[in-house]
C-alpha cells in the first residue's frame, strides 16, 4: 500500500501534503484534549499505535506482482476517531519510511491521506452508524476495521490513477486497474484484519471495559450485554 519514494510527481506530493496538514493539526488538538481529559487513555492509544505499526509493516506479496498489508487503523478509528488516528498514522509512516524503507518522505502526505485519514474516516463512519443499534458490538468493530482497510486501498488506487491516468480510458481506467491489482490480496486481508481486531476488542472488554465506557466508545449497557452474551 505504501506509495514508494519518488513514485509520485512533485505536484501530487505537494497536493496531498496540503490535504494532510490541516487534518494533522486538528488531530494534535484532539489528542491533547483527550489525554488532558483522561490520561488513562494513553495505554489504549499506545496499543492502537502498536497495532498500526506492526500490521502495516507486514508486506505480503501479491500474485499480481505488487504487495499488500493490513493497516491496523480500524482499532484507533473506533477508539479515538479519524483525526487522532491521522496523527498516530503519520508517526508510524514516518518511522517506516526512515527505518524500514516503506513509503518515503516525499510521498508521506499521500500515504497519510490514504491510510491515516480516508480509510479511518470510513471505518469511523461505519462505527458511528452502528454503535447505538442492535448490531452486535463485535460485528460493528469487524465492519469498521475491515472497511477502514479497504478504503485505504481505494484511496491509494485513486491517488495513483490521478497521477498516472491511462492513455485509453484516463483516470477511470487507471483506477480500475490499480484496484484490480490490490483487490486480489486486500479483500481477504481486510476480512482477517477485521476478525483480529474484533478479538482485540473482546480482550479489552474482558480486562478493561471501563476505559471504553469512560471514552464513550460504547455504552455501558451495550458492553454489559456483550459480556453477558459471551
Amino acid at each position: 500500500m505504501h506509495i514508494m519514494e519518488g513514485f509520485l510527481p512533485w505536484q501530487w506530493c505537494l497536493l496531498w501534503w496540503i490535504v494532510a496538514l490541516p487534518c494533522l493539526i486538528f488531530g494534535i488538538y484532539r489528542l491533547k484534549k483527550v489525554l488532558g481529559t483522561d490520561p488513562e487513555a494513553l495505554p489504549l492509544l499506545g496499543v492502537t499505535g502498536g497495532f498500526i505499526f506492526i500490521l502495516s509493516s507486514l508486506k505480503l506479496p501479491s500474485v499480481t506482482g505488487s504487495c499488500s498489508h493490513p493497516t491496523g487503523t480500524g482499532l484507533s478509528a473506533v477508539s479515538f476517531g479519524p483525526w487522532i488516528t491521522a496523527v498516530v498514522c503519520a508517526i508510524v509512516l514516518l518511522f517506516q519510511s526512515l527505518f524500514l524503507a516503506h513509503g518515503g518522505l516525499s510521498v508521506l502526505g499521500a500515504n497519510i491521506v490514504s491510510m491515516g485519514i480516508v480509510g479511518p474516516f470510513f471505518g469511523y463512519a461505519i462505527y458511528q452508524a452502528l454503535r447505538n443499534t442492535s448490531v452486535n458490538l463485535y460485528i460493528t468493530v469487524f465492519l469498521a476495521t475491515a472497511l477502514s482497510d479497504m478504503f485505504t486501498y481505494v484511496t491509494t488506487s485513486l491517488e495513483l490513477a490521478l497521477a498516472y491516468p491511462a492513455e485509453i480510458g484516463g483516470i477511470g481506467s487507471s483506477f480500475i486497474l490499480f484496484m484490480g491489482i490490490f483487490a486480489v490480496t486486500q479483500v481477504p486481508l481486510a476480512i482477517v484484519e477485521g476478525i483480529v481486531l474484533a478479538l482485540v476488542f473482546k480482550y479489552i472488554i474482558t480486562l478493561k471495559p471501563d476505559i471504553l465506557i469512560r471514552l464513550k466508545i460504547f455504552s455501558e449497557e451495550k458492553i454489559n450485554a456483550t459480556r453477558s452474551d459471551a
